[in-house]
């Protein structure tokens, strides 16, 4: 058997076992680059070379980014502007919105990192309003393969195809030049997903899909009656407290009113061992007029940025959590009321309920199934609620990162993002250092652990993306790939310009459901230029033809890296791709055949 024909055994072998999808895609991709290894069609180091590329290392860094814009609340404030925008329940504005989106970002991003930005803000969108996520992932990924014709800067196969004309001594493309066909594609992209979408994408859902924790701090006042009696209120200047130490403040003399906690200006911590400052701040429960007689007398201000649907104990420093204990736990038994504090007094008891009713505060023991509401900074109830001795309802983390937006280092992110955006735009560093130094950045900074880096690597994405690299290799130095160029070459070469334009569009397309589309160009632009100057066609409708064929990637997930980032998330299968992707091919197929000559001359 000849290596074009082992190669091609393979590779359609690869593509049946993906399409069945019996099998874990990653032993597929994995078994695939192996056996090219085994047939002697790539070395050992080709073909585990993926596994190292500056791609795989892009990848992961931008999922790092992704999960420090979540974990900050930048996702989430964007879901709520997004969401306001919206409305309650409009799937169509959604979608709009969030491909317009994301097909802007890509132009000056690449397509996946615009998807890794967007795609958090998408599931969050989703869950909100009662999409399914499923709706959205797929689109976003394939308007990112349109946007990437807007500008130079939308995709690398678009400077290789700008650097190809410069070197056979032709003008250049411009900087966005490549919108003539950018911006018919995305919008036809757009009303093809608004009218076939619904009727093309699945419903499902993927299980690693977060809950809605949007309201949950005034779910969890609500269930705990506190949404009458819970105040913040912040102490002024001239306040007769400024001075008194934190475990001596009384505000009434009654049993009307109790501190529960004392807490830090700015920071929201508790407070201990020190007197109180001007701008520190008391959480206080009792009634509404008691607390307005006492904040009068002496010289408190009611918090003011607090909206009326959120807690005055949610804020971006600090917030909420549900607890319950569970049997043979070590706090049976003892105490409970509300202002208890922990022994360092980093969390303060709010309320507690037994069967679903407050319990009775004047002679009370701890028992199975009761529930205590805590409050506290975000970082002591992540930390302090991993005790075995208590079972944590809703994560703190996972509720922390949706209902409260822009939260520390929020900006931190937001900066790593757009100097990401700067570098990328301006060509300043190659993708993979400018990935890698604003992933360590927002390690170093703090916004992002170790920990949580490694856990926000969506690792089947990119073992994927470096376990595939070896079918490209082999493709190219078996001969295959250039085989099939010039059979079908060969084949419409007598056909003229539009038979040119047609073919290549089909080889480029077809080659872009299994490589990748950089690889897929680089191997064709000297096919075409060569056969633009036999038949005397202009070499820049030829080109523009492999950008947009190039970005058609629609059939299989792992056409792109932004194909396969979704269909985790989303649940999608392997044959969920083609069905949407193929009114969108023939889209693709019309704008090459139609527009470009409209914009270029064939001759």
């Amino acid at each position: 058997m000849t290596p074009i024909q082992s190669t091609c055994l393979i590779i359609f072998i690869t593509i049946i076992l993906f399409a069945w999808n019996k099998l874990p895609v990653i032993a597929v991709a994995c078994a695939a680059g192996l056996s090219l290894w085994a047939a002697g069609l790539v070395t050992l180091e080709q073909a585990f070379a993926g596994f190292g590329d500056r791609a795989v290392s892009f990848i992961a860094s931008l999922f790092i980014i992704g999960a420090a814009l979540e974990r900050t609340g930048v996702t989430a404030w964007a879901s709520q502007i997004l969401i306001a925008q919206v409305g309650a329940d409009s799937r169509v504005k959604l979608l709009f919105l969030l491909m317009v989106a994301v097909g802007g970002l890509t132009s000056v991003l690449s397509g996946s990192g615009a998807v890794a930005a967007l795609m958090p803000v998408a599931v969050i969108a989703a869950a909100r309003l009662g999409q399914s996520p499923a709706q959205l992932l797929m689109p976003l990924a394939f308007s990112a393969h349109a946007g990437a014709n807007l500008l130079l800067t939308g995709a690398p196969k678009n400077f290789l195809v700008s650097e190809a004309l410069e070197d056979a001594g032709f003008e250049p493309f411009g900087f966005a030049e490549f919108a003539f066909v950018g911006v018919p594609l995305l919008a036809g992209t757009i009303l093809i997903v608004l009218l076939l979408g619904k009727y093309l994408l699945p419903h499902t859902s993927s299980v690693r899909l977060p809950a809605d924790f949007s309201a949950h701090a005034q779910t969890l006042v609500e269930h705990y009656g506190l949404q009458d009696g819970l105040f913040r209120l912040r102490i002024r200047k001239n306040s007769p407290l400024v001075g008194t130490q934190v475990d001596k403040v009384e505000i009434d003399g009654s049993s009307e009113l109790q501190v529960l906690a004392v807490q830090a200006a700015g920071s929201g911590l508790p407070v201990r061992d020190r007197g109180m400052a001007p701008g520190d701040y008391l959480l206080v429960r009792g009634k509404a007029q008691s607390v307005a007689d006492a904040a009068a007398r002496l010289h408190l201000a009611v918090r003011e940025d607090t909206s009326s649907d959120v807690s005055p104990a949610f804020s971006r420093h600090s917030g909420l959590a549900e607890v319950m204990i569970p049997p043979r736990s070590g706090l049976i038994g003892q105490p409970i009321y509300p202002g208890l504090t922990t022994d360092n007094g980093d969390l303060v008891v709010l309320a507690v309920q037994r069967g679903a009713y407050e319990i009775d505060y004047t002679s009370t023991e701890l028992k199975p199934g009761d529930a205590i509401l805590l409050e506290g900074s975000w970082e002591a109830l992540d930390m302090r609620l991993s005790d075995p001795d208590v079972l944590v309802v809703n994560s703190p983390d996972l509720v922390r990162i949706q209902a409260a937006p822009m939260g520390p280092g929020a900006w931190i992110a937001v900066s790593t993002l757009l100097a990401l955006v700067a570098m990328l735009a301006s060509d300043m560093v190659p993708p993979a250092v400018a990935g890698l130094l604003c992933a360590c950045l927002l390690v170093a900074s703090g916004v992002i652990t170790v920990e949580q880096s490694y856990r926000a690597i969506h690792w089947t994405t990119v073992i994927m993306v470096g376990a595939m690299m070896p079918i490209s290799t082999a493709m190219i130095e078996s001969g295959t790939a250039k085989f099939v160029a010039d059979e079908l070459v060969s084949f419409i070469g007598s056909s003229g310009p539009l038979g040119l334009l047609t073919g290549l569009f089909i080889l480029t397309a077809f080659l872009g459901q299994i490589m990748s589309n950089t690889a897929t160009t680089m191997l064709v632009i000297p096919i075409a230029m060569a056969a633009a100057a036999g038949m005397q066609v202009a070499p820049k409708a030829v080109l523009i033809t492999l950008c947009v064929a190039g970005s058609a990637s629609f059939m299989t997930p792992i056409a792109t890296a932004a194909n396969m980032m979704v269909m985790g998330p989303a649940g999608y299968q392997f044959g969920d791709y083609w069905k949407l992707g193929l009114p969108l091919m023939l889209w693709s197929f019309f704008v090459t055949i139609v527009i470009i000559r409209l914009v270029w001359p064939l001759t």
